[in-house]
């Protein structure tokens, strides 16, 4: 078996459980709901860049990045995701390319966003796994990738990136873009809930598993992968 890849376990794929050096800290026990397999939580905090150098779900299934603004959830994708991903910054660059440089971004955010949605239902209609960009903030998004997930036989996934508020602020200051103070904080209390829900055991409604990172177990991390797809 590779040691360093680790598998999540899917209500419509149980996939080998990885050696037990990639499995992190245990989480408090979680409640299974009507016949469902309780969620299962991997935390691969503060283990010195020793974590798993890849990700496997099931083929059909639904993964969430999620963290602070600035955390490195795109790059992350960027760098890791081979398949199809959606990711919400991915969309404002295009159309920051289409639009003059002189208009602000929150005269057009309204259509930013709708046009990532839409690209996301059609994702989600096609065969495959796929990889979606979420800072946390959005309950009702994850529900309905939850849905979408079991329709497609597969499940939800989250990867969350615990990155310290400092972090995030140096992610934005690196890029050049940063969000508002106010925005930044309503981020920082939805992250916060989102972590010490997952550390609990208590994963959102649908969710099968969660993975948590820190900065250094993300950048070991080489490749996101589903089921077979993984090697090719």
């Amino acid at each position: 078996m590779d040691r360093t890849t680790a598998h999540a376990t899917t209500p419509a794929l149980a996939l080998p459980e990885p050696a037990p050096a990639l499995i992190g800290r245990p989480s408090a026990p979680a409640r299974a709901g009507r016949g469902r397999p309780a969620p299962v939580v991997r935390d691969l905090r503060e283990r010195d860049g020793r974590g798993p150098r890849a990700l496997v779900f099931g083929p059909c299934d639904v993964v969430v990045v999620s963290g602070l603004p600035g955390s490195g959830k795109s790059t992350l994708m960027r760098r890791t995701v081979h398949g199809r991903r959606v990711d919400s910054q991915d969309t404002r660059d295009r159309w920051e390319a289409r639009l003059p440089r002189v208009l602000p971004y929150a005269v057009y955010r309204p259509l930013v966003r709708l046009a990532h949605y839409a690209g996301l239902r059609r994702a989600l209609r096609r065969a495959g796994g796929v990889v979606v960009h979420d800072c946390g903030t959005q309950a009702w998004v994850r529900a309905w990738l939850g849905r979408a997930a079991r329709r497609r036989g597969g499940a939800l996934h989250l990867v969350v990136l615990d990155a310290t508020p400092e972090e995030a602020l140096a992610g934005q200051r690196h890029r050049g873009r940063g969000v508002s103070r106010y925005a930044f904080l309503r981020h920082r209390r939805a992250t916060a809930r989102l972590l010490r829900a997952v550390e609990r055991g208590t994963l959102p409604a649908g969710c099968a598993s969660a993975v948590l990172l820190d900065r250094r177990a993300a950048d070991t991390l080489r490749r996101i992968a589903f089921g077979e797809s993984f090697g090719e």
